[in-house]
């Protein structure tokens, strides 16, 4: 035997429920090979060798407290309980799994076991933890969240930013790293320096353990003995398992570039093989009682395979694919009181978010510099003093982890606004957003309940990296909403919904409009549907559709000429897109321009087009005609600016389709 077990204080059922505990995964995992092998299925990551370190887990938490696994931790899922039949149902992509075969292996989560799985990006899943220990913070309910990652996920931004915001926050989290030598073919000697994974904890001001991940005893114990440091003391912990994969990173990659002697030398640490023979020495447990339970074991694999292969295949269902994108969400309409004050744009943002706060006290709005400092452009101004540090929380400069946390507070229930400083920089957060908060009710049913404002826009000499206006990033990712308003009233009401919807919505505010555009603007609550253009001005020679700082311009035009006929279309919201009313102008008007401040290449303007050539030709008397800014970066120079935006080249567009 190669491991010496330290039992002091386990008692005889705790050392049998850990025993179990990795039985259980290790028999599943020896079937699923056999299966593979057979054909029967077409990928399998195997944990065998590992299997101590998540039946150490499931047996030192409670069941609702919250554990993040990865796709080596078969056990976190059968010492939760789930049904077998349901999870390899999962594993053959069928109904009665956890995705609507969406999604394959370990991808999912099942809130009623407390369990969310991962995505393939590895790093967001610590963030995610991250977010749902800050809900178990502010509900002050004592609980503790373990979240899984390889050494080779620790080389990952992600990594170093939860790390640093649970640090920073004091979060009640355990990030546990299951070093198993390997990251696919690449060896730990290539992926980090230090001696110990766990050395960089002291980089980040928490305590950090290295131990031996194969000695179940000692992963309990160690865990047992963090989880209580946190219920006396919320924060976080680094701890290394040092473990080793006896197969490859999935089976077709096998193991060839593993030293024969260095799998010699491990196969001798089984950690099921040696706390078997251990508890057999120490008479707790007997051949009889293994032979029994082994039984009973494969009686309930063999069933629920039968169960998941028996299972028909899924058939697709368009309208049930279409439909399971967003959570469903049916606005109840609050229309706006009497009274009525001429304020900026920016103030009916800071208004409208002051209102959702009153409002949801299950509400976070995390950024950098919202809280003493009131935000860049002051929205927040006073948030702190009203809604206290808890609600109101600056952030440290990662936005990655950040928006991950906003999928775990909505595990929790909690509702959050992540202001993006400019919406530039949420391209540092972006795999988080299009991977995470967008796929995530589709994939398995959890909704993120989370709006990202996005200060955006040019016109203002900030230069290529604060200018930008990048909403087609997120219209071509299904599961986000995006809302682009133009007017005061418009962006308070736009607000008001996006956050009621548990949706996640990609919120966007012209910077240039903040301070130069009034409007009257109701007091109080109210809200506006998602998805309803709204038609500014009417005509019948031409059709303007746009949205943003691209109403302002058409409107300049208008006024300044008024011997043209205009319709003018504000989209307001591009995701859902108010394709009727896009229709019935295209029908008065024969004639369409659409306009956006984005550049041409890509903008979401093509997509408009598209939706019009192809569905309402029969009712176009003229090509339709696309005005944008440059296919450039944007520059600073006021000249080069002018120049590189849309507006430069409107009038001449306009007056071309009018004379066509």
């Amino acid at each position: 035997m190669k491991i010496n077990y330290d039992i002091k204080g386990l008692d005889k059922a705790c050392l049998i429920d850990l025993y179990q505990s990795m039985l259980k995964p290790r028999m599943i995992e020896e079937k699923m090979l056999v299966l593979l092998r057979q054909g029967k299925i077409s990928k399998w990551f195997s944990g065998i060798g590992q299997e101590a370190i998540s039946a150490a887990v499931i047996n030192v938490l409670d069941k609702n407290e919250f554990v993040l696994p990865m796709h080596r931790n078969l056990g976190i899922f059968t010492g939760r309980d789930i049904n077998l039949s349901n999870l390899f149902a999962q594993f053959q992509g069928k109904k009665s799994g956890f995705t609507n075969g969406r999604d394959r292996s370990f991808h999912f989560g099942s809130i009623p076991h407390s369990i969310v799985g991962m995505i393939s990006h590895l790093g967001p899943q610590m963030g995610v933890a991250s977010g749902i220990a800050l809900a178990n913070m502010l509900n002050k309910n004592n609980q503790v969240c373990v979240v899984f990652s390889g050494e080779g996920g620790t080389s990952e931004g992600d990594f170093h930013e939860a790390l640093n915001v649970a640090s920073v926050w004091s979060l009640p989290v355990i990030f546990l790293v299951e070093n198993n030598g390997y990251g696919l073919s690449t060896p730990v000697s290539q992926q980090y320096k230090c001696e110990k994974i766990s050395d960089r904890a002291i980089g980040y001001g928490i305590k950090g353990y290295s131990i031996d991940g194969n000695n179940v005893v000692e992963v309990y114990k160690k865990l047992d003995e963090l989880r209580n440091i946190i219920r006396k003391d919320p924060q976080p912990f680094l701890l290394e398992c040092n473990t080793f994969r006896m197969r490859g990173h999935e089976e077709a990659s096998g193991v060839k570039y593993v030293p024969k002697k260095l799998l010699e030398d491990w196969s001798m640490k089984d950690p099921i093989n040696n706390f078997e023979i251990f508890l057999l020495k120490k008479k707790i447990l007997n051949k009889e009682l293994i032979a029994q339970k082994r039984k009973e074991i494969q009686f309930e694999i063999e069933n629920a395979i039968q169960f998941a292969f028996a299972e028909k295949e899924i058939k697709c269902d368009i309208n049930f694919e279409l439909n399971s994108v967003f959570k469903e969400f049916e606005l109840k309409k609050i229309p706006p009181t009497s009274n009525y004050n001429d304020i900026r744009f920016i103030d009916s943002i800071s208004e409208g978010l002051l209102e959702a706060m009153k409002k949801n006290k299950n509400l976070i709005f995390m950024g950098q510099d919202i809280a003493d400092y009131g935000g860049v452009f002051k929205i927040s101004d006073g948030f702190l003093k009203l809604f206290g540090k808890d609600r109101v929380r600056n952030t440290p400069i990662c936005e990655s982890i950040i928006l991950s946390m906003a999928l775990g507070l909505s595990v929790r229930g909690y509702k959050s606004v992540v202001e993006m400083q400019f919406a530039d920089f949420v391209s540092s957060g972006f795999n988080a957003v299009v991977n995470n908060l967008a796929k995530s009710h589709y994939r398995w049913g959890q909704s993120s309940d989370v709006v990202v404002r996005m200060p955006c826009g040019a016109g203002v000499g900030a230069g290529p990296f604060h200018s930008q206006t990048n909403e087609a990033w997120f219209t071509h990712t299904p599961g986000l909403k995006v809302v682009y308003p133009a007017f005061p009233y418009d962006a308070k009401g736009l607000l008001l919904t996006s956050i009621e919807d548990p949706n996640p919505v990609m919120f966007f505010e012209h910077k240039a409009l903040y301070r130069s555009t009034t409007q009257e603007v109701p007091e109080g609550y109210y809200n506006i549907p998602l998805g309803q253009a709204n038609l500014i001005h009417e005509g019948y020679d031409i059709s303007i559709i746009t949205y943003g700082m691209g109403v302002h311009w058409a409107m300049e035009f208008i006024n300044n000429n008024t011997n043209l006929s205009i319709d003018l279309l504000d989209l307001r919201t591009l995701i859902p897109l108010d394709v009727d009313a896009i229709k019935k102008t295209v029908i008065k008007t024969g004639k369409v321009l659409i306009l956006h401040e984005d550049a041409n290449l890509g903008g979401f303007g093509a997509d408009i087009a598209s939706l019009i050539s192809q569905d309402f030709f029969e009712f176009l008397d003229a090509p339709i005609y696309r005005v944008s800014s440059l296919d450039t970066p944007i520059p600073f120079a006021s000249d080069l600016e002018k120049n590189y935006l849309a507006k430069n080249r409107l009038k001449e567009k306009i007056l071309s389709l009018y004379a066509y």
